[in-house]
């Protein structure tokens, strides 16, 4: 393996704070059923049933690398076979609106993607899970997203839980190509910051830990240059 240099991103804080602007907090019309303390309940009790045996792992592909929500008790860089990440997922709230709606970043089928699986401490398995199927799935028929992977580790395999895999449905662009996802990501702002500002934090944590998406890489590039075309810089 050669050696990894790290590079400055294209995409810095000052197209960050550019992109991003002050948006109130609004209520977010949905088809979906918001879930409640018993879903969860339900939904941790069949994750817990359908564990490994040993520790509990997350793999950690976008946010959970800069802001896991949890103290993971080991870190270690994991590849999933079969699998890429993508912005495909339409976000009409959260870094988003419905006039200018956002893209999350899900796994889709295809590839293969690197990323670190996180070690949940033993005995914290339930609070762990509780907390972040709270975060991913506000809504009951969200919760299918999410599935047990095979995940290859310097020290062999392991199976991990990751969200947001392989996620279907009229919300999802999986055909948009790079330059139509950047040119929503450098538009995109809502209640809880701008899409370019979570695009920079998830690249500049894989960076840090010597992992480098070529089209992420690509993508950021493509969204610095159009907040700069946007704005005549």
């Amino acid at each position: 393996m050669r050696p990894f240099s790290p590079k400055a991103l294209h995409l810095t804080e000052d197209h960050v704070a550019r992109a991003t602007r002050h948006v109130d907090d609004f209520p977010h019309p949905s088809a979906f059923t918001r879930a409640s303390d018993a879903d969860y309940e339900a939904f941790v009790d069949r994750l817990m049933a359908e564990r490994p045996d040993g520790a509990l792992h997350l793999f950690a592909y976008g946010s959970l690398i800069w802001n896991p929500g949890f103290d993971a008790v080991g870190r270690r860089r994991a590849v999933a076979r079969g699998w890429h990440r993508q912005f495909a997922l339409v976000m009409r709230g959260h870094r988003g609106t419905p006039e200018a709606p956002g893209l999350m970043m899900t796994l889709m089928s295809g590839g293969r993607c690197v990323g670190l699986a996180l070690e949940v401490a033993a005995g914290r398995e339930r609070q762990v899970l509780d907390v972040s199927a709270r975060r991913e799935f506000p809504f009951i028929e969200t919760m299918a997203h999410c599935r047990w992977i095979r995940l290859d580790t310097d020290d062999g395999p392991l199976r991990g839980l990751v969200f947001w895999a392989g996620p279907t449905g009229p919300n999802v662009h999986r055909g948009l190509s790079l330059h139509e996802a950047a040119a929503r990501i450098a538009r995109a702002c809502g209640p809880k910051g701008s899409n370019a500002d979570y695009l920079r934090s998830t690249v500049a944590a894989l960076e840090a830990h010597g992992i480098r998406d070529r089209n992420l890489w690509t993508l950021q590039r493509l969204v610095a240059a159009e907040i700069d075309r946007m704005q005549g810089s």
